[in-house]
């Protein structure tokens, strides 16, 4: 009894007070504003949910503006206003999955407007560094493989142009497959002696 009569001391206090310039005004339609307080209670219940669910399929810097973007479509969603709305959470993920889907159509249009063809004439050709470079190990090994003894160049040369096996070599140079493993030896030394010394 005590708290209703102080309630309305605090009323009749108010209306003879009256309203300030700056005091906030209610709503003209009591029923919007009934539709404002449920939004915030679905915000209140539902927007750490759908914050992370979209943490989950969109960049974090993204991530406040979609629910932001959510909420206010749930808001202006005509006739579905939110006090009407049975399953808040399901309509927030709905419209989240269809924000994300208009995201990802517009970044594919970015792209595809981003793109430019190739074109042959556009674009060099070999680095002729690179080529130069090749020619001049080319040279240099052909060099090294020239000034190696006939027996240890034959058996190189077999192995590596025409890919004999080092049992293959030795049936056919008549000697053991230690003798042609010892002559491959001498001619990648002499190669890598090479290579090391810049020859």
């Amino acid at each position: 009894m005590r708290g209703k009569a102080e309630a309305m001391e605090f009323n009749e206090e108010q209306g003879r007070r009256g309203i300030a310039e700056g005091d906030p005004l209610p709503p003209d339609e009591w029923q919007g504003f009934c539709a404002g307080a449920r939004v915030e209670a679905i915000y209140g219940a539902h927007g750490a949910e759908l914050a992370r669910y979209l943490r989950r399929r969109a960049p974090a810097q993204d991530v406040g503006d979609l629910v932001q973007e959510c909420f206010r479509r749930l808001v202006q969603s005509r006739g579905t206003a939110a006090s009407l709305i049975d399953r808040p959470a399901a309509y927030l993920v709905r419209t989240a999955r269809n924000l994300l889907a208009e995201r990802a159509r517009a970044d594919g249009r970015r792209m595809q407007a981003d793109h430019s063809p190739f074109e042959d004439d556009d674009h060099a050709g070999p680095d002729p560094h690179a080529a130069l470079e090749a020619r001049d190990t080319i040279r240099r090994l052909t060099d090294v493989v020239a000034r190696l003894k006939p027996k240890t160049r034959t058996i190189f040369l077999m192995h590596r142009l025409e890919g004999l096996s080092y049992e293959e070599i030795a049936a056919a140079q008549g000697m053991s497959v230690k003798g042609v493993e010892k002559q491959m030896a001498k001619a990648l030394g002499a190669i890598r002696r090479s290579r090391r010394d810049g020859l």
